[in-house]
């Protein structure tokens, strides 16, 4: 099926305060550079705020995670979870129309939905208030025929039960989830056959997705994020709940909050990184063969990375204590070691004296590094290919040209020092220097002849 966005768009997104800390705090799940691993709970939670999928909203997730547009966009229309068009105010009605519902009257549910809420799938009601579609198996074939209906299963349905329950919707009730026709769960119709003597504790022991759908409403409701508290057991701030005396001693914890952090880093703690590049066509061992440093299939196979440990500050160390600092050295504000090498940086040359390189005191972020030699145009009016450079896309690219830099050999270059420069001056894309590790993969790429065959005319 061809899953299109709605032609009807809403100027903007954004998500409630609530949920932009909750978002937030899921980022925080993964890995330092997999944060857009996040984009699947971030737009679902968007859909549960609005009740669908706009094209404003996936933008919004895709920034969140510094992702293109068309990752999201991709992730959004292939999961046919997520709504591309507005629903029912009240409630979104999912007929399953699969055989096992089919043969036992599906098609007799539907001709409710198309009677009681709109002729055809994907229409909202006159009243704004009902929506509906048909659905592929969802999993419920022994109590058939059945709908999804928001979040939980409404089974054993009959056309007459379903028109209750849609006159139920649209007076602002929450029918009980569930079989309809008294069954418990998925025994015979005919009572259990087993362990009888329990039986009568059945109505005691409803499962829990009922439970909050009937405290709550949460099975169709919108959420706003205050539905409950965040929590977040993750971050270390929460699992070790220091009183504030130890909070102060150790900036690292911080305190956690009444419901836990609401997103964000602890203190002492670096920013996750969140513009995460395609990596697909990149330098992905920078020790490699040539293929393996092209990271082109066609060529050869990329070796994977070696595990190595991540600093707070975002960088790579080669082993020891996660969160070491080098003992009576002196650290700038962003907790980099004043005038030191990354310790990636240091395997590959030793560190370049930057005295005569000239700063920019005008420049946003000045006093911060030192700006690097820069040209004006291209050599010979011929750049290198930067974006070969894992993590440089066409829009990085671009920014490096206006900043001054064509060419592997001006990257390869670089100190430490000027590496801070560049990186303060990249807007968004702040930290990709030291993250991708671009003066060692140029060097590679200026050893293996990188600018032979990928230099393009500007």
């Amino acid at each position: 099926m061809l899953r299109r966005l709605s032609a009807e768009q809403p100027e903007s997104f954004a998500f409630t305060p609530a949920n932009q800390a909750w978002a937030e705090a899921q980022i925080t799940k993964y890995p330092e550079g997999r944060q857009a691993s996040a984009i699947i709970p971030l737009l679902w939670r968007a859909q549960e705020q609005e009740g669908w999928l706009s094209r404003p909203a996936i933008e919004h997730v895709a920034e969140m995670l510094g992702l293109a547009y068309i990752r999201a966009l991709e992730v959004a229309t292939f999961y046919f979870m997520f709504q591309l068009q507005p629903v029912g105010k009240a409630a979104h009605i999912q007929i399953c129309g699969t055989t096992s519902c089919m043969i036992c009257g599906s098609e007799d549910l539907i001709a409710v939905c198309r009677e009681k809420i709109a002729p055809r799938p994907h229409e909202i009601s006159a009243d704004g208030q009902l929506s509906w579609e048909e659905v592929e198996c969802l999993g419920a074939c022994a109590n058939a025929p059945m709908a999804q209906i928001g979040k939980d299963y409404y089974e054993d349905l009959t056309p007459e039960r379903l028109d209750e329950m849609l006159d139920a919707f649209r007076a602002g009730e929450v029918p009980v989830p569930g079989p309809q026709n008294g069954r418990y769960a998925s025994e015979p119709l005919n009572g259990v056959t087993a362990l009888g003597a329990h039986a009568e504790n059945r109505d005691h022991d409803r499962n829990a997705s009922v439970t909050l759908a009937t405290t709550v409403g949460d099975t169709v409701k919108r959420i706003d994020g205050t539905e409950v508290p965040l929590r977040t057991p993750w971050h270390r701030a929460e699992q070790a709940d220091p009183d504030p005396e130890t909070a102060a001693r150790d900036p690292k914890l911080g305190p956690a909050g009444p419901t836990g952090r609401q997103g964000g880093t602890v203190p002492g703690e670096a920013e996750p990184d969140r513009t995460r590049g395609d990596a697909s066509d990149k330098v992905s061992n920078v020790e490699g063969t040539e293929a393996e440093a092209t990271g082109r299939p066609d060529e050869g196979t990329v070796a994977p990375e070696p595990e190595r440990d991540v600093d707070i500050d975002g960088a790579y160390k080669p082993g020891g204590d996660r969160n070491a600092q080098p003992a009576d050295e002196p650290v700038d504000t962003d907790g980099e070691p004043r005038g030191s090498q990354t310790a990636t940086e240091s395997l590959a040359t030793p560190a370049k004296d930057t005295s005569e390189s000239p700063s920019d005191p005008t420049a946003d972020g000045a006093g911060i590094g030192v700006k690097p030699q820069t040209l004006d145009a291209p050599r010979d009016g011929r750049g290198d290919d930067l974006t070969r450079l894992r993590g440089v896309g066409p829009k990085l690219e671009d920014l490096l040209h206006s900043l001054g830099f064509w060419h592997f050999d001006q990257i390869a270059g670089w100190s430490e020092a000027e590496v801070a420069w560049v990186d303060q001056h990249l807007g968004a894309f702040k930290d990709r220097v030291r993250r991708d590790e671009w003066v060692k993969q140029a060097k590679v790429l200026l050893e293996r002849g990188g600018t032979s065959g990928s230099s393009r005319a500007k």
